[in-house]
């Protein structure tokens, strides 16, 4: 199997060198990866000026099954860099797109600003099965020995089952020890108080993203947020078909 893996963390985050590692047991692995981070980026490309695709041949992570590039662009632009410049032609189609291990959820509202995801919208506009896999953490050296195992088999899982053309998968886990796997839908919610305001060194006033989450429905038990706040993976299916068909 050829598989295709990007992240918004760039290729230095240790999140993507752990996933490139599970992934080698399914086939060949190809990483486009941004040069540096990418978070909340969202499904966002490049269209103000050139991309640049470099491969590094001589990280420790290369191998013959192992293939390593990086990129001025977004994860969106990642995928499409490896769709149309890599496996160009008659070179052999990507049969699955994997993206992470994030650092940091892309539970509930997260989801649309995510740049992790917004590379699998990408893939799944192309009818690509992809999947995207975050940990409830930011931190740099996040511990993610209790997801690993779960990784591999979520992987096995889904890409046995039939993927609907422009359906992609968000997979959120806990920090620590997990109890189990939950299907289930997106948390409805929001971010307030989102901006800080301080002063720079030269004293100019600047401005800077920080917010709380605010969680419309923590009682509920079948949302990615719950899941996640109780120690499950949540599994979440996602679709670019973003039309409100009650509605219409």
């Amino acid at each position: 199997m050829e598989i295709l893996i990007t992240n918004d963390d760039g290729w230095g985050s240790r999140g993507i060198r752990t996933l490139v590692r599970i992934m080698t047991q399914f086939g060949h692995v190809t990483v486009v990866a941004p040069d540096g981070p990418r978070s909340a980026q969202s499904s966002a490309i490049t269209v103000g000026g050139p991309m640049t695709l470099r491969r590094l041949a001589d990280d420790p992570q290369a191998s013959r099954d192992v293939d390593i590039y990086l990129t001025n662009g977004t994860p969106a632009d990642c995928v499409k860099l490896a769709l149309n410049v890599l496996y160009k032609g008659d070179k052999q189609r990507v049969d699955f797109l994997v993206s992470g291990i994030n650092h940091g959820s892309n539970a509930s509202v997260n989801l649309i600003y995510s740049g992790t995801m917004g590379a699998c919208f990408t893939a799944a506009e192309h009818g690509i099965p992809a999947i995207g896999f975050s940990i409830n953490t930011h931190e740099s050296d996040a511990d993610f020995s209790f997801m690993e195992p779960y990784v591999a088999e979520l992987t096995r899982h889904i890409l046995d089952d039939y993927i609907p053309y422009g359906v992609c998968y968000n997979i959120n886990a806990p920090v620590g020890p997990i109890r189990g796997i939950r299907w289930t839908r997106q948390c409805k919610g929001h971010w307030e108080r989102e901006i800080e305001q301080r002063t720079d060194v030269a004293g100019n006033t600047a401005y800077w993203l920080v917010g709380e989450f605010v969680n419309h429905e923590p009682d509920a038990d079948d949302t990615d947020q719950w899941a996640i706040d109780n120690a499950y993976i949540s599994v979440q299916p996602c679709t670019i078909d973003m039309t409100a068909y009650k509605q219409l």
